[in-house]
């Protein structure tokens, strides 16, 4: 049946504006090949299930899953019986597990998270409770000497050590998913965006079109697809575009569409330094929109600061479908970096950060409002017959990926 596909999806590029878009029946279909999509399809080809992945972008991974901090990240910071806690920790276990299988680089290399004033040492005790009832081992209080004794370079009143935190090459985990994924044939189409779908029956139709297609479309227009294919099972994992590209979708009520909210985080390196000055993760007490401008090491033991939070304003549904976000750093916004560093690094010297890159988040919550759980949306909650929405699915989307791939198919699969 893919062959087929494969054939159709090939000959589009010579499908006239006026020609009618072919119409092809397959299996299952994955939008987005970020880490969640690409786990998702490794799960459901695992199960024994025709699967296409689809990708506006020239390879897999172009988005938030390569522009974050690569952090395996432990369930501390969210509610008890949450989405985010359950498929942390257990993402967490699965993670580590396929890392030390398959060899993708990682390194278990442990968290403080540090109270720098005493008025955060309640918060601090608060993030312990909440990781314990989530099922966190070997959290630890540390009193500051101890934690400075562990990090010279760190200043702080009393920190939270997390055993199970580490890192991982967000990359070669990636490629290793594509692999085991290829490997039991699932089909990666790049250069490829969904514009669009109807329910007929019930069967979701998904409108398929090349990406150079909608390089110059005014946001207006109708679009026409080029091939038209028919799932038995869709899973929108399109990260920062799922909540625009759905409402493209006539048959699903858009009051399942939850608002969406961007927030850019950006990264600053720390430059002339032949040593690091930190073999720990190191994180502040949580800010609004995020985690706080922490410290994150690569695996070659080079340092970054950071993500900041900046809410992004005037991003529409059109720039949100079109993936059009601005990924670019000003290398002024340092200047709000050292303040927030130096709570805890006192000795960062000026003139050491150098812009790196930026990420997005794609939020469900606004500036000032509670945070809002993962959103997994099926049958049961929108009404619509074999498609899967992933709304929301931010921090800790990486470390959660393999567990929420297991939900799915675990849930949905028919």
């Amino acid at each position: 049946m893919l062959k087929h596909t494969l054939k159709s999806l090939r000959r589009m590029s010579t499908t006239t504006a006026a020609a009618p878009a072919a119409k092809e029946k397959v299996d299952c279909v994955v939008i987005g090949a970020g880490v969640v999509g690409i786990a998702v399809a490794r799960e459901l080809a695992l199960k024994g299930r025709e699967v296409l992945v689809l990708d506006s972008g020239p390879t897999f991974g172009t988005g938030t899953s390569s522009r974050n901090s690569e952090v395996i990240h432990a369930g501390i910071y969210y509610p008890l019986n949450s989405l985010k806690a359950i498929f942390c920790v257990r993402g967490r276990e699965l993670l580590y597990k396929y890392c030390s299988e398959h060899e993708v680089p990682h390194n278990q290399i442990g968290k403080l998270i540090v109270a720098t004033r005493p008025l955060e040492i309640p918060k601090l005790n608060d993030l312990m409770k909440r990781g314990t009832a989530n099922g966190v081992h070997g959290l630890r209080m540390l009193e500051g000497f101890e934690a400075m004794k562990m990090e010279p370079e760190l200043q702080c009143v009393k920190a939270l050590l997390s055993p199970a935190s580490g890192i991982v090459d967000s990359h070669s985990l990636m490629l290793s998913l594509v692999g085991e994924a290829e490997n039991h044939g699932t089909t990666f189409s790049y250069n490829t965006s969904v514009i669009g779908g109807h329910l007929e029956g019930n069967c979701m139709n998904v409108y398929i079109s090349e990406s150079k297609n909608l390089q110059n479309w005014d946001g207006v227009s109708p679009l026409q697809p080029e091939l038209t294919l028919i799932p038995k099972l869709v899973v929108n994992s399109a990260g920062l575009s799922a909540p625009a590209l759905v409402k493209r979708f006539i048959g699903l009520d858009n009051v399942f569409i939850p608002p969406a909210y961007y927030a850019r985080g950006c990264y600053f390196s720390l430059a002339n330094t032949k040593v690091a000055p930190f073999k720990h993760l190191i994180y502040p007490i949580p800010e609004d929109g995020g985690l706080g401008v922490h410290v994150t090491l690569d695996l070659d033991g080079q340092i970054k600061f950071g993500p900041d939070v900046e809410w992004i304003d005037g991003i529409d549904d059109t720039l949100s479908f079109l993936n059009r976000f601005d990924y670019s750093v000003n290398a002024n916004r340092a200047e709000r970096f050292y303040p927030e560093i130096r709570k805890y690094y006192p000795d960062l010297r000026d003139g050491s950060l150098q812009p790196s890159y930026a990420g997005i988040r794609p939020k469900l919550s606004g500036p000032r409002q509670s945070p809002i759980d993962f959103v997994i949306q099926g049958e049961d909650t929108h009404g619509v017959p074999g498609l899967v929405n992933l709304f929301g699915i931010e921090s800790p989307g990486l470390t959660s990926s393999m567990a929420i791939a297991e939900y799915v198919a675990a849930k949905f699969l028919r």
